[in-house]
Order: C-alpha cells, then structure tokens, then sequence
C-alpha cells in the first residue's frame, strides 16, 4: 500500500479514548450515529488536520497543524469522527461529529491507496471556500505536522466540494493552487 498515514500524538489518541470511554462526552455528542452505535467503538485512520491561512503572492501556500482528526468505527463502518486540538497543556479532544466529510473521506483514501505512488495522507481545510481537501504529501517520512504543499502533491477535494471544482478528482498543487488563490482573494473595493 502506498499510502503512509502517519501515526497521531499518543496524548492525542489517549484523549480521544478518555471521551469515547465517557459515556457522558458521547451521550452529549451531537452524533446521533455515536450515540446509538452498537458493541465497541474504535478510533481509526489518524489524520493530521492543516489550515490553509494564506497564499504567498509567489503562490506558496501557508499552512499550520490545527489537530488530528480519528474515524470512529463501530460495526464496520464510520459512525463519526474525533477530532483533537493541540493546547498550551498537550493535546485534548475537541468534539466528535459527523455528516458527508466521513464517507468521503473514506472514499478518498481508498483511491489513494490504488495510486502507484508512495504518498502521506493529510487533511487540509480551506476555511475560505469552506472546503476540505485530502492532502497526498509526498514526503512519506514526515511526521506529518510540519511543511507545505509542494507542487507535485495532490489534493483530492471532499464531497461536498465548492461550486466548479469536482469532488473526489485528484489535483496537483500547482494546478488547483491557483484556482483557491482567485477564489480566496478578497476583490478589490471599487471607489465610487
């Protein structure tokens, strides 16, 4: 399998096991497919979650770790999803929940594990178009919390995806780069 996902924080899958093992964090979560969830439930497919903040005017996109985020998995199949958040203290679960971005994160990884190239699976949000993208690095030995986008990588957007780009294509950085860059860039206020 080519596809490397890097392994999460310790402190950030013990946290994610202490509220799934709480059963007042999971009856207070607002994910109705946790709470009625039968038999064990088991956080997988840690993923580390970056934020788009910028793009440079040379077209280097800026980015920082914002958490990780876990599948849970009961009877099989994704009930919700955690995610944690780093704090002056460590890592800590956030919130569980759930919704389109489970399935189609799935379906994303599934397609990158049939690419014959070694890639590292990331999550990489663009709060700007409200849009969620599964990063394909291609530095495999990275703990996955640090560096940029580079050219080469591919980015599979996630359903539902903005309007005009297609959910589940992938693309490489440097051609879909561009299209974020025009749609997150403020217009221009035109003077009266």
């Amino acid at each position: 399998m080519p596809l490397h996902v890097p392994p999460a924080p310790a402190p950030a899958l013990r946290s994610v096991l202490t509220a799934l093992g709480s059963p007042t964090a999971v009856r207070e979560a607002r994910t109705p497919s946790l709470r009625a969830a039968q038999g064990p439930t088991t956080p997988e497919l840690p993923l580390p979650v970056h934020v788009l903040d910028r793009i440079t005017p040379e077209g280097q996109a800026v980015t920082r770790l914002a958490g990780w985020r876990f599948l849970i998995r009961s009877g099989g199949r994704a009930v919700a999803a955690a995610e944690t958040r780093l704090t002056p203290d460590g890592w800590t679960f956030a919130y569980f929940f759930e919704g389109p971005y489970l399935a189609s994160t799935e379906r994303a990884v599934r397609q990158a594990e049939s690419t014959a190239q070694p890639y590292q699976a990331r999550l990489l949000s663009v709060p700007g178009l409200y849009m969620l993208t599964l990063w394909l690095h291609g530095d495999c030995a990275s703990d996955g919390t640090g560096g940029h986008p580079a050219a080469t990588d591919l980015l599979v957007p996630l359903a539902p995806a903005p309007p005009g780009i297609a959910a589940h294509r992938p693309h490489r950085v440097a051609e879909l780069l561009p299209q974020l860059t025009l749609r997150v860039t403020p217009a221009p206020l035109l003077s009266a």
